[in-house]
């Protein structure tokens, strides 16, 4: 498993509250449990308590997006550095049973986490993959998304820094929301140069008489 995949952790838990929507999907263990994904072993020790922890975390992994996508990198990394200190993990190299053409296993780093508590082994891997995408790609690569009302988190893995939404979805949608406003602005103004005109011919002609 590399490193990378345990960023998504992160995006997972706070995209599963839209506030601008007031959208919320973490309202019960089994939500709690689908934030896992194939990690059964880890979902299966949720319980409902785990909704309200789960909560917390995620408003303090949101927090750390804002600062980001707010250009506040030292606030962004203070708030990060705060759940790695609270949520600590163990790197492990790890081959599982995969094995090479050769069969020879394929070594990787492993975060195991040691929790009393569902929350505390997500959090500890959402932190740790959060930091270790920010350290390599920098403190701008985390977002929130543009398209209003959206504010989805996302990740930046594109060339050029380019990214701005959190899907293709939303992307098309702020593109024909300002195509939209392009055109009303275009009307506006057509329609303000027109009765400029049109005063105008009446200013002339009035002065005629």
């Amino acid at each position: 498993m590399e490193l990378a995949y345990y960023s998504d952790y992160a995006v997972r838990l706070v995209n599963s509250e839209e506030p601008a929507r007031g959208k919320d999907s973490l309202t019960s263990v089994e939500a709690v449990r689908d934030l896992f994904g194939a990690n059964a072993s880890a979902a299966r020790r949720a319980t409902d308590a785990d909704v309200t922890r789960f909560r917390s975390v995620r408003a303090r992994l949101r927090s750390v997006f804002e600062a980001a996508d707010g250009g506040d990198e030292t606030l962004a990394v203070n708030q990060l550095n705060s759940l790695l200190l609270e949520f600590p993990v163990s790197p492990q190299i790890s081959g599982h049973d995969h094995r090479d053409e050769d069969g020879r296993p394929l070594w990787h780093m492993h975060l195991a986490d040691h929790p009393s508590n569902a929350t505390a082994g997500y959090a500890a891997i959402a932190a740790m993959g959060l930091a270790f995408h920010l350290t390599e790609y920098g403190v701008d690569r985390l977002g929130l998304c543009q398209a209003l009302p959206c504010r989805n988190a996302y990740l930046d893995t594109s060339t050029n820094r380019s990214r701005r939404y959190c899907s293709d979805r939303c992307a098309t949608r702020a593109n024909v929301a300002a195509y939209r406003a392009r055109k009303r602005l275009e009307a506006d103004r057509s329609a303000s140069s027109g009765r400029a005109a049109e005063n105008a011919q009446r200013s002339s002609a009035s002065g005629e008489r």
